[in-house]
């Protein structure tokens, strides 16, 4: 029997520093806008007194495990370049700022000698200066062309959000410019009559890459005009750009590189993101063109005060008796209340979009209980939601009206909230620069701010909170993406063709592995040679071929059965585990029961309900190797990488009591199986290691269970995913290999580079396993260890103590060095 941990489906860090521990006052930070001490933060309580309150109550004091106090950091100034525009300057001294950073000076200087390149540098540091006023000079300088169009501008963002959040900062600085800068949003909230202006006369439009892929790039004749003067192309937050997503986005930039070379024009790329580990190469990557690295942060930075809490054990029981933790949910709801009552203007950032709407409902009700008119300024902020429900959320936040709201990652990217005086985080978010880019939307103006990190019951959540090191003395991932991913490259030289037909000069801008990729194209019929040029053979959309965030289709549409309401949408890849029959559906802080889910019509129709539970649903999977690319020895084991096909199906779901997690009940489903090709890792041992790690045929299964999940749980540590991104297996005897055997994959089709992390970091990543199953003070395994809260075998058979003993045996064995690795340690 197989044991799987399936993954939900395809989904500004502050850097490498290491922090000193300072315990005597520091003055304030100057403020970035003016220039001036700020004066304003008299009033706010310091991080220190927040933090103080929130441990005042009943046994706070020890969930805290460790605090981390980040100084505040002076500034340094610069020079614009000469060759900026008076009135770009003008402009911007009347928002207040007299001098450009140091590192947003050179940004522009690079800008204007026509070199691609990335700021990285920390959270509020001004990135968005340091793109704008080079782009809004050169857009001047267009102005006055006689060529009548002049020059423009593309700008990209992850999130509609992020896009909303930056056209209202354009608009604002540049008003003193009057009609020379035309910014406007075009996205798929764009209704149908402005779209036709934003084509003829916006000169700096903002988008998405989604929209570039589906919208602009297929219709580049009615954009000749806008693509043939395209001067810079600014890429905001593009740390986000990785996994297959990345590798999407990369070929729809060469596309985009492609068609402004044959209207004439060869912009500059402009990309800007917190802080990550190697940014120049990243930025290659994305691009495909030399970028050059600026790094150095010289913005002031204000006091940081970061906690790490867990929160206590209860009395009760979970699945096979494993002592239960108080839920993350539960926990961080609590603090958002204390929080909101205090006056503190908060953020809690959670993991899933149902999370955020329970922690909204918990948080309002027990508001209500105290002050009904503190309820009203508590919301939930996630994906799915109507664009005018967005908009209005945004607005209320900035305007401070709205005093707490638990948010998705939406609203995590670059999103301008200042004024937030605290940011609570609920779980990890799977990586260093996601904790970073989430704690740093607080203290954006310059005033102290307080981090909370909550722990949910995970293995990976329960070593960060006991090993502090691993998250403050380390510095933020590197970015993972691979553009010549045949199930990534293929679409997007289909979409290629269907723009203009492909000739060999345009190979070697899709990368290396093009060539043997076309005549696989033409064998399959999309793409046929005609003389010196390949063209796209089908009547239907080529850049359909193409789904660029893995979404696995066409989005399922959320419908209140009783009036045809649409309430909003699921991606296509969590359906079946999330809107399937019997699920529970949150939607602005109002319950839903899901009726039925129609797969043909892509449509769940839900009713009002408020059950006392909620919904987890559970899975069965099986895994084939397809092809071994690289195997090495681990004593008598094996350690592999390769391709392999996974098959899945949603079997049943539970239901869990609010609040406590507790199960109430099963329920089976009726959901078809679902495939996926995709990479994977995997170990294996021989009948004499489990010999020396006196595991018998009885508690196998149950130790290759508990090994399996509890790696999965650490692989974030090492790569840059969440366990949602990732799956695994565990069998007993496998058909492919013959013996015991653990799998990892990736779960995207094609792979995403996470599986191939494991296994250059092998060592590593299953040493830090094993010491955080022996480490977890359970007797026979908890979800802080072993237990995964997506275990589609109910978390049966596990064996922690066969687990710990596995793993010893098969380190053991493990080479000194580990594959890909240099002769310093770094994998490559």
């Amino acid at each position: 029997m197989a044991f799987n941990h399936l993954p939900a489906g395809a989904h500004d860090a502050l850097g490498p520093l290491s922090f000193q521990p300072v315990t005597h006052s520091v003055p304030m930070a100057e403020n970035h806008r003016s220039g001036r001490t700020r004066t304003d933060t008299a009033s706010r309580p310091s991080p220190g007194t927040i933090l103080d309150r929130l441990a005042g109550g009943p046994d706070r004091a020890a969930r805290i495990t460790h605090t981390e106090h980040l100084p505040p950091r002076a500034g340094r100034h610069a020079v614009w370049p000469h060759e900026i525009r008076e009135e770009v300057l003008s402009a911007v001294r009347e928002h207040g700022i007299e001098h450009p950073w140091a590192h947003q000076a050179r940004v522009a200087e690079h800008a204007l000698d026509g070199e691609s390149v990335v700021v990285a540098t920390g959270t509020a540091s001004g990135k968005s200066l340091a793109y704008l006023v080079p782009a809004l000079s050169a857009l001047l300088d267009g102005a006055e062309a006689p060529n009548g169009r002049g020059a423009t501008a593309l700008y990209l963002a992850p999130t509609k959000a992020l896009a909303a959040d930056q056209h209202r900062a354009v608009r604002e600085l540049a008003e003193p410019l009057g009609t020379k800068v035309r910014p406007a949003v075009y996205d798929g909230d764009t209704p149908v009559e402005e779209r036709e202006w934003v084509r003829q006369y916006a000169n700096y439009v903002l988008t998405n890459p989604d929209m570039l892929h589906r919208g602009i790039l297929p219709s580049h004749p009615r954009w000749s005009s806008f693509l043939r003067a395209l001067r810079y192309v600014v890429i905001d937050e593009c740390h986000t750009y990785r996994g297959v997503f990345g590798s999407h986005v990369a070929q729809v930039l060469r596309r985009l590189r492609r068609l402004c070379a044959r209207y004439g024009s060869s912009p500059v790329f402009l990309l800007a993101s917190a802080t990550a580990a190697e940014p120049a190469q990243a930025a290659r990557r994305l691009t495909g063109l030399p970028v050059i690295e600026v790094a150095d942060d010289a913005s002031p930075r204000g006091e940081l005060l970061f906690a790490l809490w867990e929160p206590p054990l209860t009395e009760l029981q979970g699945e096979k008796g494993a002592p239960v933790r108080r839920t993350a949910t539960a926990e961080t709801a609590d603090l958002l209340t204390s929080l909101t009552q205090q006056g503190v203007r908060t953020v809690a950032f959670v993991r899933s979009r149902r999370g955020a709407e329970l922690i909204s409902v918990i948080t309002q009700e027990r508001l209500a209980e105290k002050d009904r008119s503190l309820a009203g300024r508590v919301a939930a902020y996630r994906g799915g939601y109507l664009p005018e429900e967005r908009r209005a959320l945004e607005r209320a936040l900035h305007s401070g009206e709205l005093l707490g709201l638990a948010a998705t990652t939406a609203l995590e990217l670059g999103v301008d909230v200042s004024g937030l005086d605290a940011v609570v985080i609920c779980g990890y978010p799977g990586t260093r620069a996601s904790l970073w880019q989430q704690a740093g939307r607080a203290g954006r103006t310059g005033q102290g701010a307080l981090a909370v990190l909550v722990a949910r019951d995970d293995p990976l959540d329960t070593f960060l909170v006991h090993h502090p090191e691993a998250l403050f003395d380390r510095p933020v991932e590197s970015t993972v993406l691979d553009p010549d991913n045949p199930y990534v490259l293929a679409p997007h030289l289909c979409a290629a063709a269907a723009e203009l037909p492909l000739t060999d000069e345009d190979l070697e801008l899709f990368g290396p592995a093009t060539a043997d990729l076309m005549p696989q194209l033409e064998a399959a019929r999309l793409l046929r040679r005609r003389a010196r040029a390949w063209h796209w053979t089908r009547r239907e959309r080529a850049a359909d071929l193409a789904d660029i965030r893995g979404e696995g289709g066409r989005p399922v549409q959320v419908v209140e059965a009783g009036t045809g309401r649409l309430l909003g949408t699921v991606d296509a890849g969590a359906a079946h585990t999330s809107v399937h029959e019997g699920a529970v559906h949150l939607h602005q802080g109002l319950t839903y029961l899901v009726r039925e889910l129609d797969l043909e019509t892509s449509v769940a129709l839900v009713e009002r309900a408020d059950p006392p539970y909620t919904t987890v649903a559970r899975d069965t999977t099986a895994i084939a190797v397809l092809s071994t690319d690289t195997e090495i020895p681990w004593g008598e084991g094996r350690l592999c990488f390769g391709s392999v096909e996974v098959t899945n199906q949603v079997v049943s779901y539970l239901r869990r009591r609010l609040i406590t997690g507790e199960v109430l009940g099963e329920t089976k489903l009726d959901l078809p199986p679902r495939t996926l090709r995709t990479r994977a890792v995997w170990w294996t041992v021989t009948e004499d290691q489990l010999d020396a790690a006196r595991i018998s045929p009885e508690i196998l299964g149950g130790a290759l269970h508990a090994a399996e999940h509890a790696s999965i749980g650490m692989l974030p540590l090492f790569a840059t995913c969440d366990r949602w991104d990732i799956g695994g297996v565990s069998v007993p005897l496998h058909p492919d290999t013959l013996l015991p055997t653990v799998f990892v994959y990736d779960g995207h089709p094609g792979g995403a580079g996470f599986a191939e992390r494991a296994f250059h970091t092998a060592r590593e990543w299953l040493r830090a396993t094993r010491e955080a199953i022996a480490s977890c003070e359970c007797e026979a395994g908890c979800p802080s260890c072993i237990q995964s809260p997506k275990c589609g075998n109910g978390n049966e058979p596990l064996h922690k103590r066969g687990a710990v003993r596995l793993l010893t045996e098969l380190l053991r064995g493990a080479p000194e060095k580990a594959p890909g690795e240099s002769p310093g340690g770094e994998a490559r």
